[in-house]
């Protein structure tokens, strides 16, 4: 096709048609650029011609992918990533590199393909995941919080990574001490400019700038692109110096914005870098690393997910609470084609190792978003065998809360203190009606606790810890439990312990509501339903109070 603006029109068509694809699956966008990359490279039906169009929009992309990266990274989520995030991010990325660099030898490549493949897989798809994690309402959970902290030491890693390997240059034959010095002399500079920038020119520029918004996303695009033509330059990569510009404005009360603005153009300039990938494969180097591609994922798919739960094991956790964060590691992400792309423009790999990388990525990202979407049922299925990584006192989630559980029966069982089920709790308790309770992250319990409402540390999608419960003469339970399978579960183990009072589910929408009332729940609520249709009932009624007239509406209290 001679024409590029044709090609890429009939590109984003194709990928519009692959992407609705895979949102039937359930699957992530991701994937279809990935697939689409491969299908219109060499391995597929080599559609591609404008390469110098398509590979400035992939570098673009890719900046603006660790721009927005960086802008996530505020230092005080830095500081309070935490103990348990901190241990287990930097044990599964040793067990990864270290275990995985074997493998690969063992699979005959060199050294240096062996250790980028090593490093690539250690990293997990922030993007995938936060977007999995916030469908299933997870994100606020104990497992949702270590897995989002343990996947910002991932995301550090990985820059740091990059600075590393780029500062080795193509082919330096420079002695390794030599090296070192170089790059501790260049990153401290660069924290030294990005400190001076962040505490007394950014403030002033984007003061200035955020009066418009347009002109914000402009100036913030400009940052992320210029730092990375500036990080290239000086001897770093362009991703470092991208990833830099995004934590130069993490700080500031403008990156929600530009962040959000943001999200849209990175998605859509990925699809080009992927399209560009694809480009630079070939069916007989994809054909070749089938076998090595099927034994790494599933190194990646089981060994990574194993390492987590030992490792929060060891520290005192629960074998639920470290299987569900476990899995959150299951795959590798677009940093890992990225980092080995970046090895081929250093000259230090091949594009074998491109191939093996974007193999295992479509393999462990497709797999591992089913076993995320189907944690709890998986996890029913195989808890039987995991008691191997559960102390025999796990007591970073024991019951911690007995002080604050009532001594009177309770009326009212609230199962998940979200805020949905604490707003509730609360308001039976302000009724006088004596309420208990339930929810599985201990630092909620610990506080609830010391405010003193009635709570209960525990599990409600496992049938036996009902037996700890004062189900005998409980006239209501309330289970807010986010998913379908969960609830199903509850259902089924009240009655078998003959359970005779009422019990009201929550469910997000009417599919979910649909799908509970088939399942035998008796009552449903709806949270956002009914607060639509009472929102709209007060301002209406309001409405006909002041129609005529003039009278100033007073503020409600929150």
């Amino acid at each position: 096709m001679a024409d590029p603006f044709a090609e890429l029109a009939a590109l984003l068509a194709i990928a519009a048609v692959v992407a609705a694809l895979a949102v039937r699956l359930r699957q992530p966008v991701l994937i279809a650029y990935i697939v689409v990359g491969i299908a219109v490279g060499p391995a597929g039906f080599d559609l591609v011609r404008s390469h110098d169009q398509i590979n400035v929009l992939a570098q673009v992309g890719v900046a603006v992918l660790l721009f927005v990266v960086g802008l996530k990274l505020d230092l005080t989520r830095v500081r309070d990533i935490g103990t348990v995030a901190l241990a287990t991010g930097l044990g599964q990325l040793a067990f990864t590199i270290v275990f995985g660099f074997i493998i690969i030898l063992a699979l005959g490549k060199g050294v240096t393909e062996a250790f980028y493949v090593a490093v690539a897989l250690t990293f997990s798809s922030t993007i995938i995941i936060v977007k999995l994690l916030s469908d299933k309402g997870e994100l606020d959970t104990l497992h949702g919080r270590i897995a989002i902290g343990f996947l910002i030491v991932q995301d550090i890693a990985v820059v740091l990574a990059m600075m590393a390997m780029s500062a080795l240059g193509s082919g330096s034959d420079a002695p390794a001490i030599e090296v070192a010095a170089s790059l501790i002399g260049r990153i401290a500079a660069a924290a030294a400019l990005m400190y001076i920038m962040m505490r007394y020119v950014l403030p002033v520029v984007l003061h200035s700038v955020a009066r418009s918004q347009e002109l914000l996303l402009i100036f913030a695009i400009a940052w992320g692109t210029g730092l990375a033509a500036l990080g290239e330059w000086v001897g770093f990569s362009q991703e470092a110096g991208a990833f830099l510009a995004g934590f130069s404005l993490a700080s500031t009360r403008y990156r929600e914005a530009i962040s959000a603005r943001l999200t849209g153009i990175r998605d859509f300039l990925l699809l080009f870098f992927f399209i560009d990938l694809g480009s630079e494969l070939d069916f007989s180097t994809l054909g070749a690393e089938i076998g090595s591609a099927l034994i790494l994922s599933l190194f990646v798919l089981i060994g990574n997910p194993l390492i987590v739960m030992a490792i929060m094991g060891v520290m005192g956790y629960r074998k639920r609470t470290g299987f569900l964060a476990g899995l959150t590691v299951a795959q590798i992400s677009e940093f890992s084609i990225v980092f080995v792309a970046m090895g081929i423009g250093l000259g230090h790999i091949s594009g074998e190792a491109l191939g093996l990388t974007t193999l295992v990525g479509v393999i462990t990202i497709t797999l591992s978003t089913y076993m995320i979407l189907y944690s709890h049922p998986l996890y029913r299925f195989l808890a039987p065998v995991l008691g191997l990584f559960e102390r025999r006192h796990p007591y970073r989630e024991v019951n911690t809360a007995e002080s604050g559980d009532s001594q009177v029966a309770p009326q009212v069982l609230v199962l998940g203190l979200g805020r949905y089920g604490l707003r509730l709790a609360r308001h039976l308790r302000n009724a006088d009606l004596e309420v208990l309770g339930v929810d599985c992250d201990p630092d909620l319990i610990r506080r609830l606790a010391g405010d003193g409402l009635p709570v209960r540390f525990g599990d409600g999608h496992d049938p036996s810890f009902l037996d700890s419960l004062p189900l005998t003469g409980l006239g209501w339970i309330v289970s807010t439990l986010p998913d379908v399978d969960s609830n199903r579960v509850l259902l089924y183990a009240l009655a078998e312990r003959g359970f005779t009072g009422e019990i009201a589910i929550v469910a997000r929408d009417d599919q979910q509501g649909q799908q509970l009332w088939l399942a035998g729940a008796p009552i449903i609520l709806y949270p956002v339903r009914d607060a639509v249709d009472f929102a709209a009932e007060n301002i209406i009624e309001i409405m006909r109070k002041h129609a005529g007239t003039s009278t100033h509406i007073e503020r409600s209290r929150p």
